[in-house]
């Protein structure tokens, strides 16, 4: 028995082997009959798909032009009050805008602010285009260096020098912007060496820091005046009287200001604030000499300036400036814009930037003085041929706050598009502003400002000239009769 039970031991075994190959075997046949059925069907769905393709193009094109045959039959038959037709109709006559902001004024029952200013198109510098000699004078060699510096307040014993006349206007902190958009903006101004401004809210230590040359606001706020020690920290004072898009007084709410700019701005938990009409102290004309006095004593030698809407009556306003002791002015135009500024104060208040360039040049002419204060303009400089021609009709520098807004959130889009436009990005009250990325924005800052510049210096050079000071109307000339009435240039025809 046991000779039998171990001569069957290794056929058994065999048995078994035998068995596991033929089930491998099998498993492998029935795998790659799979796998030729699969490839198969994958042959005539792939061959199908043209067929698909067609017949539900087909299908698609016999239902569109069904929808579209049957809404043109529509639009051309129905009763005009009934006619779809009527809203494009009341489109033209109203303007797909004030559709929608009447709609917003039906849902909200409050005011519209528009951060970003008018839509309102206004006389501006498209009609002027620049005189280039072409025989007559040559221009200057790629390599010649253009002198773009700019001298603010000369008759200040320490005027404010930057190395453009770009200039990054006043948007507050805490009021508007987030302290990552005021730091961004500053480190891009102190990257190219410009200067920026503070605005009208409280101060913000950090922006200081990283900014180059600074201009501080004097508010009409209770903080406005500043302390000593933000003073001497300015290298110049501007006084913020109002500004293209916004005059007159505003309430900001308890809910539009919490956290840190709360507690910079002294406010307790559940306190709003109101500007004043005038910085404090001002209450009659007089008193702007004295606050300018007052100022003077406190400021350290640095100039100290005025920004303003510009009115029909600004004249007025200049000769009580001059006569104040301003060192420069800033004169903003109807194309300013204010992230608290309602839409009808946007819209409707003020006089174009180039209406007010041109009589603030000629004011100050006439009373002999263009040489020893400093002109700033403001509102709807966006490109760098618009800077340009307003320097060579006799600005000094030009104020810029949509440029840099634009370029601030420049790649970073995307963080809050589509949902939320991208100034949610840089407002004080806005959740997503802890989103910005501060060192990009920075970067795109001063590219955008470098750009600008850059042009502007070509510019120069194809018109021979080395330095922006050389700039004057003769340089231009306008398109069209209106243009050189508003200008003085010499017409085109």
């Amino acid at each position: 028995m046991s000779n039998q039970s171990s001569f069957s031991l290794p056929k058994k075994i065999a048995a078994t082997t035998s068995a596991l190959i033929a089930a491998r075997y099998l498993k492998k046949r029935q795998h790659d009959n799979i796998n030729k059925e699969l490839t198969k069907n994958r042959k005539i769905m792939i061959g199908g798909l043209p067929i698909a393709f067609y017949a539900v193009k087909s299908i698609f094109r016999r239902m569109t032009q069904q929808k579209v045959a049957d809404s043109i039959t529509t639009l051309t038959t129905d009763e005009y009050s009934h006619n779809l037709i009527e809203l494009l109709s009341a489109i033209k006559r109203a303007s797909l805008e004030n559709i929608i902001l009447i709609n917003i004024r039906a849902t909200q029952g409050t005011v519209i602010n528009k951060p970003l200013g008018s839509s309102k198109q206004f006389d501006g510098f498209d009609n002027l285009m620049f005189v280039k000699p072409q025989l007559g004078k040559i221009s200057k060699p790629g390599n010649c260096n253009v002198d773009m510096e700019v001298t603010l307040g000369p008759k200040a014993q320490k005027p404010l020098v930057t190395k453009i006349p770009l200039l990054i206007t006043g948007m507050a902190y805490g009021v508007a912007l987030s302290e990552q958009a005021k730091i961004a903006l500053a480190k891009g101004a102190r990257t190219i060496g410009t200067a920026t401004n503070s605005g009208e809210g409280p101060s913000l230590a950090e922006e200081r820091k990283n900014a180059g040359r600074y201009i501080l606001q004097i508010a009409r706020f209770p903080w406005g005046l500043r302390t000593n020690q933000e003073i001497e920290s300015a290298d110049m004072l501007e006084v913020q009287v109002s500004q293209g898009a916004q005059s007159g007084t505003f309430y900001l709410t308890p809910e539009e200001i919490k956290g840190k700019a709360r507690k910079l701005m002294g406010l307790s938990r559940n306190q709003g604030i109101t500007s004043l009409p005038a910085p404090l102290g001002v209450e009659s004309v007089k008193d702007w000499r004295l606050l300018v006095d007052n100022l003077r004593k406190r400021a350290q030698k640095i100039p100290i300036g005025v920004k303003m809407m510009a009115t029909h009556k600004l004249e007025e306003d200049l000769e009580i400036a001059i006569d104040a002791g301003f060192d420069v002015i800033a004169i903003d135009g109807a194309q300013g814009g204010s992230f608290i500024s309602n839409a009808t104060m946007q819209d409707d208040l003020g006089i174009p930037s180039l209406h007010a360039l041109v009589r603030a040049v000629r004011y100050l002419q006439h009373r002999g003085i263009r040489n020893q204060i400093s002109l700033i303009v403001a509102g709807g400089y966006y490109t760098p041929g618009s800077c340009l021609k307003a320097l060579a009709l006799g600005a000094d520098a030009i104020y810029l706050g949509t440029v840099p807004l634009y370029a601030l959130v420049n790649k970073q889009h995307k963080k809050v598009l589509p949902l939320e436009p991208p100034t949610t990005l840089v407002s004080y009250s806005s959740k997503y502003k802890n989103k910005l990325d501060i060192d990009l924005g920075a970067e795109r800052v001063a590219n955008v400002l470098r750009s600008m510049v850059v042009e502007m210096e070509q510019v120069l050079r194809a018109l021979g000239k080395s330095s922006i000071k050389d700039l004057n109307p003769d340089d231009l000339v306008a398109l069209d009769s209106i243009s050189a009435e508003i200008t003085g240039v010499q017409r085109v025809y």
